[in-house]
């Protein structure tokens, strides 16, 4: 088992119309391949996993939308050792709650919040599923931020800071980028440590453009995951470029579900 600080991305997975579709999509992708599905008491929730043999570790879920007025989305989830006090100390911060707290067979607990900006994000505490098997790798989970109005920000960093007691640090100044890095409590902030962060959503977006979380995976070549997944009937959102970080872009799925792919920067 992998145990994960309070605050750190645990899990990911991805709601969506059809979920077949889904694996034939993130299969060739990422390369992942799935367990059949859980039975109707979990919703029919479909375990994805890289790698092969004893290397075969779970990185991902996808889930059929039990409600069409649900959003086709990634949804990330932060780990907690408990639950229920976090969604009142979320709430306590400016925060919604939008899911309680809900004991998921011998899994785990889950339950969901809304940042004051908006931003819907999920919690685990976890019991027989600790979370992601393997991430930080090509094919994982990498990353995540979330994206609020500007107008917001000062809420939402207060808010996380008070929920999570996040160590944080921003972005040096002149990259044009108003960006404030997460760190666990307890940690030195810094890239050594960094978890996720916040970003602000541009001026020039629509209004009707929600606060969200992007979460990004690891992939050997950015441009060829991007060049793939419009082949396989998505789109790309933001063409791969360079930063500090490596190269990313911002995809959408066949579906409608947005994701970043990242590539670490070459030696």
């Amino acid at each position: 088992m992998t145990a994960f600080a309070e605050g750190v991305p645990c899990w990911i997975d991805a709601a969506l119309p059809d979920v077949e579709a889904g694996k034939r999509f993130y299969g060739e992708l990422f390369g992942w391949t799935f367990d059949d599905p859980a039975d109707e008491e979990y919703g029919y929730y479909t375990q994805a996993y890289s790698g092969e043999g004893e290397d075969r570790k779970n990185v991902a879920a996808l889930a059929p939308k039990m409600d069409g007025r649900m959003p086709t989305a990634w949804g990330v989830y932060l780990a907690s050792p408990d639950a229920a006090a976090l969604v009142a100390r979320a709430e306590e911060a400016g925060g919604q709650r939008v899911m309680d707290p809900m004991a998921v067979g011998p899994y785990g607990t889950m339950a969901q919040i809304a940042d004051p900006g908006g931003a819907v994000f999920g919690v685990w505490q976890p019991d027989a599923h600790p979370g992601f098997g393997a991430s930080g790798v090509p094919g994982a989970f990498c990353w995540t931020e979330v994206y609020v109005r500007d107008a917001d920000k000062d809420r939402v960093d207060a808010f996380y800071e008070a929920v999570f007691g996040y160590a944080t640090h921003e972005l040096p100044e002149g990259g044009g980028v108003d960006f404030r890095v997460w760190s666990p409590a307890g940690t030195e902030p810094g890239d050594d440590t960094a978890i996720g962060g916040r970003g602000v959503i541009s001026a020039g977006v629509p209004a009707e453009m929600p606060a969200h979380f992007l979460s990004y995976f690891l992939v050997d070549d950015c441009d060829a995951s991007a060049a793939t997944a419009k082949r396989l009937g998505g789109r790309i959102n933001q063409p791969p470029s360079d930063t500090p970080y490596g190269r990313m872009a911002v995809l959408v799925d066949n579906q409608g579900a947005v994701f970043a792919v990242l590539a670490e920067p070459k030696p």
